[in-house]
């Protein structure tokens, strides 16, 4: 069986579902990355279903990056999640394969299936809480076994948010017990949006909450162990001083994947465990009841197939103009960033931890260019440029993890500060 060691692969990195909305995206960013590293430095290939949509994408990489080169350079190689012996040809010829095609409930499990069979490490910036918890309880071990790394999660969903709390961690002179994030997005006079296959895996993905239980109840997830006073719970709407501004929680992944973090670190190195609830700015009052009413109508829709159907038929009406087939304009993305603040709460050093209440904060932030298409293509990249060039610093000999368990002894965070998305210690307000 192919392993990654086992000698030279065509590719270090194999782009798959490149002709995608976020997937065109990627592309241009690891021709930045390849252009970075010089001649022969950074070997990569496109991957998808169309021969003509990929070297297409390419051409008008090719044109926006004035790179080309990208017209032959890159090599084109078909595959399809529906066609096994495909998936394995091209993880036989990819060091790390950056899934890309989504919504990844119904089209990642091949992807990762063929790169553990075929010693491909695999990386996604998927956002769906029950496909990655569901291929940790059934991929793990074979991983491990094989010398794979699967690792989830890194783009926007969750690299923020998961390395932010590890970065917290790591300059809070003492022990963190607690952390609260708030996570805000600045959009120009266009406003922002999304692309109609995010909205798609959020419909899904909240329409089979149950089966995420009953996957979790399988594999006997318990609490992680409580430091200090347990964090309190905010309200679904409040008013947060801290960003001045309403608030909801944040209804991503986030949550799920520090939670996964913190348990495999608990495990892992014996780190004391950190309590995170996360939330989202929404703005004034105006912003509040037009979420309650969109929210109330999504709730209701998606637990009904007609209600699906019609939720994914027209995104942008039930979205209210939020998510389009078409997806934000490039104007868009360039007037568009995102700021996740990070206030948390612990035991200065030498202080005993089940003595008296914390005694000791810090404010930290992580702060990019818009979160869907140009930052979540820099930190995948950045995490798959990670697992290539540090490969002795990651846990094990392979496995499935989450960010910061998998990147927790690397140099990701310098990288990333390096390529648009810097975390920063701020003064506690």
């Amino acid at each position: 069986m192919a392993s990654p060691s086992s000698g030279p692969r065509p590719y270090h990195l194999v782009v798959f579902g490149a002709s995608g909305f976020t997937g065109r995206f990627v592309v241009e960013e690891a021709a930045r990355c390849a252009a970075e590293a010089g001649d022969g430095g950074l070997r990569w290939a496109v991957a998808g279903r169309s021969r003509a949509r990929l070297e297409a994408v390419l051409e008008q990489a090719a044109e926006r990056l004035a790179m080309p080169e990208l017209r032959t350079d890159v090599e084109v190689i078909v595959a399809d999640v529906s066609m096994e012996e495909s998936l394995a040809l091209m993880c036989q010829q990819a060091v790390v394969v950056l899934n890309c095609v989504g919504p990844y409930r119904f089209f990642g499990e091949p992807v990762v299936k063929a790169c553990v069979e075929n010693g491909a490490h695999c990386i996604d910036i998927c956002g769906e809480p029950q496909f990655l918890e569901r291929m940790h309880c059934e991929y793990h071990s074979q991983a491990m076994e094989r010398g794979v790394y699967v690792i989830g999660s890194c783009g926007f969903d969750s690299i923020p948010a998961d390395l932010g709390v590890l970065y917290t961690q790591r300059e809070l002179k003492g022990t963190l017990t607690a952390v609260e994030s708030f996570l805000t997005i600045s959009a120009g006079p266009e406003g922002g949006g999304g692309h109609d296959a995010t909205w798609q895996s959020a419909v899904y993905g909240f329409a089979d909450g149950g089966a995420l239980r009953k996957l979790r109840r399988k594999m006997g997830v318990k609490p992680l162990p409580v430091v200090g006073p347990k964090l309190k719970t905010r309200g679904s709407v409040f008013f947060s001083k801290e960003i001045d501004q309403y608030c909801i929680p944040f209804m991503g992944s986030d949550p799920s994947v520090v939670r996964r973090t913190q348990r495999c670190l608990l495990d892992e190195e014996q780190k004391s465990p950190v309590q995170y609830s996360a939330y989202v700015g929404v703005g004034g009052w105006f912003s509040v009841a037009k979420l309650m009413c969109g929210g109330l109508l999504f709730w209701f829709l998606v637990k009904f197939s007609l209600g699906r159907k019609l939720l994914t038929t027209f995104p942008s009406f039930f979205s209210f103009g939020m998510f389009t087939k078409e997806g934000p304009s490039l104007k868009q993305m360039d007037d568009t960033s995102f700021c996740m603040t990070f206030f948390g709460e612990g035991y200065s050093e030498g202080k005993d931890l089940s003595q008296g209440r914390p005694d000791t904060k810090i404010c930290t932030q992580v702060i990019g260019p818009e979160p869907g298409y140009v930052a979540t293509p820099a930190a995948m990249v950045q995490a798959a440029i990670t697992v290539l060039t540090e490969l002795h610093s990651l846990p094990h000999r392979g496995g499935v993890y989450t960010p910061a368990a998998a990147f927790t002894k690397t140099r990701l965070i310098e990288r990333l500060n390096t390529h648009g998305i810097k975390f920063s210690v701020r003064s506690y307000p």
